[in-house]
Parts: C-alpha cells; structure tokens; sequence
C-alpha cells in the first residue's frame, strides 16, 4: 500500500467515528510509514483537479483572495523550483518570517516538497532573537517580508536572502519558476523521520528550546488535532494565530489541510469582536480556534445579537477558563471545547465533537496517544505530571531538542515523554489541567494552582485577565498574589481590589485564598502567553516589609 493511501484510510477511519470517541480512540492505528513526504504524496495527491478553495485570506481593507487546491499544488511546485534555483537543497535551514499572506502557504509547501528543514519564526522577533536563531538554528537561507529586512542588517552568517511583498538591497525578490510548467521533480524520496520543522518554543521560563518534527511528527500526527477540532471536507476553519508558532501549523496548515477543509484567514491591525463576528457571518465560517485572550476580549461584546454559522468552536494556547465557557454556550449555544498539547507533540488531549463535556476538564487522551499521570515518585496516579507513553504506536511527538541531549534523556525517559504540565484525571477518564511544574506552588504545605485561581478571578466583572504568582510571607511560607488588568473604563484602586477580594473570598478555600493583588499589564511572550516567571521575580527580589506602591491587600484579612 502507498504512502497516500496509508495516510488517507487513517484520516478517513477518524472522520468516520468524529463523534463516536470510544470507536475512534479504541480502534485508531497511526500508518506506518518508511517514506513520507505529505506536501506531494497527500496534498498534491488530493489537489488534483480540486477546485474547492484550499486557502481564503481577507483583509481588513476589504481586499480578498482565494486559492484553490490545484491552484494552491501547482504555485507551491514553482516556489519549490524557484528555491531550488536560489540553492535551497534537501536539510537546508530555511528561516520564515512572513505574516498570513499566501506565499507563506505556498513557501511551507515548497519547503516540505524540497526537504527542506523549516524554521517558522514570528514577525516580532527582533535581532537579538533573529541573531539567535540563525546561529543555533544553522540556518542558510532566509525568507522574510520586505519590512523586516533591516532587522537582518550586520546580523552575521553566510545566508540566502529573499524577500516577499518588495524589494530589498541584497536580497532576492522572492519569485516563481519560469519553467514551462507546473512540474516539480524531487531530488529522491524523503525517509518519514526526515526533520521538517524547527521550532524555537516561545520561553515562558528559560531561554527559547529548539523543537525539532520530523515528516511524519506533524504532519501524521496531526491527525488528532483534526479529530479534536472536528473538521471535515468543506469546512471553512479559522484559526487565530500568528505565523511563527507551532499552533499556527497546527490549525492554519496541517490540520485543516489533512481535512481537505478551507483555512481561512482574516488579517486586521487591532482585534475587534465585532469585526471578527461581522467575518465569521459574511465568510460561513464553520469552525473557529481562538486563544484564551481572544475569548475573553470576544466576551465583552453582546454575544446573543449575534447568530454565527459556526459549528465547532475551540481554544488553544493556554486553558479556557469555565466562566468563558460558560458564556458562550448561553449565547450561542456552542461549547467551546479546549484541549492540550504543545509545541513537542500534537494536540494529546481533547474534548473531541459530540462527546460529554465537563465543566473545567480539558478532556480525554485523543486518538494516538496513550496518557499516564505520574505523581513525585513518577507513579502512575490519578493527580501528576502528564506524561505520554512511548511504548505505544506514537507518532506526533518531535525528535528531540536540536543540540540538548541532556535535556532530552530527561523529558524522554523511562519509556514516557515528560510534558512538565500536572493534572488530574476522574474516574470517567476526563482530565483536568492544574498548571506548569514550576508554576504550581506551595502556601502553609498547601499546594496552589494558579490556574485554578485565575479562573475565579476572570469571573469578576471588572477582570479582563490574572495571573497568580508566590509572594513571599513570614508567616505562610508565600501567599497567593494576583496580578491583574482590568476591563476598559475600570480604574484601579481600593475600592476595586476589595471588591475583588471579596468575590475570591466567597468562592475559594481559605487556604487558596488571595491576599495581594496589584494592578498591571500583564507580561507576555512574543507568542502571547503569560510570563508568570518575570512575575515571580519580581516578588522574590522584593522584601516582605518593601510593599510595592501599586500593591493592595486584604482589609479582612483573617
């Protein structure tokens, strides 16, 4: 049996069974595959002669375009000969920096069909970072927008340049084969553990990792993320992601594509939910995946004036708070169902479509992965560290952190890959998310979990978005602290962070109760996620007797 047809009878064997969890989990084999290219032994297989619209990008201005399958096969084959021509050979390091314009999808399909090794890098990045990875990515050719060449002036390595969307001094104007056809030939077959894609994690608590997937890691593997989703043939999906970042491949790349579905986009300057939902409408958008900051900004707004043609609503990024939840399903009747997985794997746990959904679970392990929690003497428990086995037929975990060797014997060890996330699971199976290893801490012996926290305190109507941190106390050891921005047209100050408290008192145990909490914007990565180390930081440098102006505390404190 071909490559293709592997791939297609396990994709369609999901499809099958979306909303029959117990049938697709149970009976689900990942194909096996020797060799595997996905950009030409599936996508162009299912791109000939199909016309349906493979990718649909929308501007804010009003402009628009759309790119069928066969148009989308055909241009990324003139790229690939157009690269080739510029000397991007098979294991090449192509650094991308480009936003959602087409030629990013027709760049990564080129560079798949080429064998190249593609370093996927977000539009913010500044030198310092670019210098990073050109050096530890070994990176020989660079693709960027047209804005972002000056970044790369002095930067040293002996590189490819070329630019999208303009011309730069030095650099190639990205272009297209002049051959007399649409014909791509490869240079030989590509082995399905090939590198494909190199990943620099966004950093949350250390210096960025290098996360290194392979052809079939991501591009199999993200048959579970399909599967969580729910996409299917027709769909028009939307992911909310910036290119750089592994989720952006995930839901704007592979999963939508595996689907034979539409990745749509819609590029603005400044998110607006009213604009967003003006889009969803006019576009029959049918599934949508927004992170967490997203959701809440869309909460804002008067959901129940707005009738959507979406399906399958998801959140990724970071977990869904149950007060975010539970909002969108009173207006629209639609669960948001969350999910996990990271930038090593694929989605590895999920509420996948049609299935019971419990309040606050991020669901259960998704077909191809089996899930273990292993407690602090890494036994198997029912509240741990998440952990995949690696025994079983796995196939969307990476091949390992470029350069790391220590660090990868310690995450892949004792036949289970170490995701560093705690959870805990019921009797049903369903998992439920308590937070990082190095962010779960303890007050008076109490294990807290800032998610857990956070999660009450958006529930306030003057809270946009919290995070807990240990602040240090003579007494308890360290206390919870909230950080936390507030809604527009609130203004801070005692009255708002009593109120605050109070609301938390009501809800909480008294050991997980906040005793500070302090008004600012929260610190991110350039991925989006919170920076809860630069917090902690802050209040490890900081003495007990030294309380920041801007700091509040309880004035019950009892």
């Amino acid at each position: 049996m071909n490559p293709y047809q592997r791939f297609v009878d396990a994709r369609d064997f999901l499809q099958r069974h979306r909303n029959d969890y117990d049938a697709a989990y149970s009976g689900y084999v990942a194909p096996a595959l020797t060799t595997f290219n996905w950009a030409l032994d599936f996508f162009d297989v299912q791109a000939q002669g199909n016309d349906k619209p493979a990718l649909w990008v929308v501007g804010e201005d009003g402009s628009e375009g759309k790119v069928s399958y066969a148009e989308m096969s055909a241009r990324s084959n003139l790229v690939a000969n157009y690269l080739r021509e510029r000397g991007v050979k098979r294991g090449d390091r192509v650094l991308l920096m480009l936003p959602n314009r087409v030629e990013l999808w027709e760049i990564m399909l080129a560079g798949i069909k080429l064998g190249a090794v593609l370093v996927p890098t977000s539009m913010l990045a500044a030198p310092a970072d670019l210098a990073d990875r050109l050096h530890r990515g070994a990176v020989r050719h660079v693709i960027a927008q047209a804005s972002e060449c000056a970044k790369f002036a002095g930067l040293a390595g002996d590189f490819t340049r070329i630019s999208v969307g303009g011309k730069c001094d030095g650099w190639f104007a990205l272009g297209r084969s002049a051959g007399p056809d649409a014909a791509f030939e490869p240079d030989g077959p590509t082995m399905a553990t090939d590198p494909l894609l190199l990943y620099f994690t966004s950093g949350t608590t250390a210096q960025p990792k290098l996360v290194m997937h392979s052809h079939q890691s991501y591009p199999v593997g993200h048959l579970s993320t399909m599967y969580w989703i729910g996409l299917q043939e027709g769909d028009v999906h939307w992911n909310i992601s910036s290119p750089g970042w592994s989720k952006h491949a995930w839901s704007c790349f592979f999963a939508p594509w595996n689907a034979g579905a539409t990745v749509f986009v819609y590029n603005y300057e400044r998110f607006s939910a009213k604009a967003a939902f003006d889009v969803i409408q006019r576009c029959g958008v049918t599934s949508l995946c927004a992170p967490p900051t997203v959701w809440r900004m869309m909460i804002q707004e008067d959901l129940a004036a707005w009738q959507l043609p979406l399906r399958e609503l998801v959140g990724a990024g970071e977990p869904l708070n149950p007060e975010v939840i539970e909002q969108v399903k009173r207006a629209w009747g639609i669960r948001i169902r969350d999910g996990f997985g990271q930038s090593e794997t694929t989605a590895q746990i999920g509420n996948s479509p049609g299935q019971l959904l419990k309040p606050g679970s991020m669901g259960r392990p998704l077909p191809g992965y089996r899930i273990t929690l292993l407690d602090a003497d890494e036994q198997p428990a029912d509240e741990g560290e998440i952990a995949v086995d690696m025994t079983a037929d796995l196939v969307g975990l990476m091949l390992g952190y470029e350069g790391e060797l220590d660090k990868n014997a310690e995450v892949m060890r004792d036949g289970y890959y170490h995701t560093g996330d705690v959870a805990t699971r019921d009797a049903d199976g369903y998992y439920f998310y308590i937070g990082r290893n190095d962010d779960v801490f303890k007050s008076s012996d109490y294990r807290i979990s800032p998610f857990e926290l956070e999660s009450v305190l958006i529930e306030h109507d003057a809270v946009l978005e919290a995070a807990i941190v240990p602040s240090p106390d003579a007494l308890r050891l360290a206390v919870p602290k909230a950080f936390i921005t507030l809604r527009a047209g609130v203004e801070p100050g005692n009255e708002v962070a009593q109120s605050i408290f109070a609301f938390a008192r009501a809800r909480l145990s008294p050991y997980k109760r906040i005793r500070r909490i302090e008004f600012r914007e929260l610190p991110k990565t350039i991925s989006g996620k919170i920076r809860r180390v630069e917090l902690r930081k802050q209040e490890t440098a900081g003495a007990e007797d030294a309380r920041p102006a801007a700091e509040y505390r309880e004035d019950n404190p009892s």
